[in-house]
């Protein structure tokens, strides 16, 4: 009997130096691959149970409570940061702040990919914010709104393009060769900066705290979505047989 599992652990081991000398490149994009579907897969599960409750008496009332707890710390200083947080999470926010990327990314980077790559990111997220919004319909709170408003609510169109635009440029930074000071530095920036684009739409009024978590789940779809098809290109491109 021991000869015969020692037979079968041998032959295992042998298929697996096969497999991974004959497919060493490819296995990393592989792996992330397969994980970054499993979230894909797991984000949309939630949002859509998320969306079936927006009616529900329980996500009401713990949104009232959530969104009056955070107005109530309403002050000039704190009014002052969150409207410039939130305008710099607006459409022309974005504009400035993607033209500086994409200097940087061009003329430190010498690369135009990542341009592209950020590009397809942030006009996915505006444009199935849009259409969801419609579908969904959800009216805006009626809390007093300190910054002018024109959309429907639900999901959040800041918190959803503030998650996929500085979410895919931590997976950027991530991989960039840089120094580990200063990418953790720059990572923990762009966390807080997303964070405070979601507590900022909350604080003025004009979204109830699950339009933000919707759009945090929704944002963070496209950007482990993205992930997904940039490693599958690559294992592609590293063996078109693949």
């Amino acid at each position: 009997m021991k000869k015969e599992v020692k037979i079968i652990i041998n032959r295992g081991r042998m298929l697996i130096s096969r497999l991974s000398s004959k497919y060493d490149k490819q296995l990393p994009y592989i792996i992330i691959s397969a994980l970054a579907l499993i979230v894909v897969i797991a984000g949309i599960k939630l949002f859509v149970e998320l969306t079936d409750n927006l009616k529900t008496d329980i996500l009401f009332q713990l949104d009232i409570t959530i969104a009056h707890y955070i107005v109530s710390h309403r002050s000039p200083l704190l009014t002052q940061y969150f409207v410039l947080v939130t305008n710099i999470g607006d459409v022309y926010g974005y504009l400035i702040v993607f033209a500086v990327c994409a200097s940087v990314f061009y003329f430190i980077f010498k690369s135009l990919k990542y341009v592209v790559q950020l590009l397809l990111v942030i006009v996915l997220a505006f444009s199935s914010n849009l259409i969801l919004k419609q579908i969904i319909n959800r009216s805006r709170p009626d809390l007093e709104h300190l910054v002018t408003v024109e959309t429907l609510s639900y999901p959040s169109g800041h918190a959803m393009a503030s998650m996929a635009f500085y979410g895919f440029l931590i997976y950027l930074f991530y991989q960039f060769k840089i120094g580990r000071l200063l990418k953790f530095g720059v990572i923990l920036l762009l966390l807080v900066f997303i964070l405070s684009i979601g507590v900022s739409r909350i604080y003025l009024g004009v979204h109830y705290p699950s339009d933000i978590a919707g759009g945090f789940i929704a944002g963070f779809i496209w950007v482990v979505f993205c992930i997904l098809i940039l490693n599958i290109l690559k294992i592609f491109k590293e063996d078109p047989k693949t």
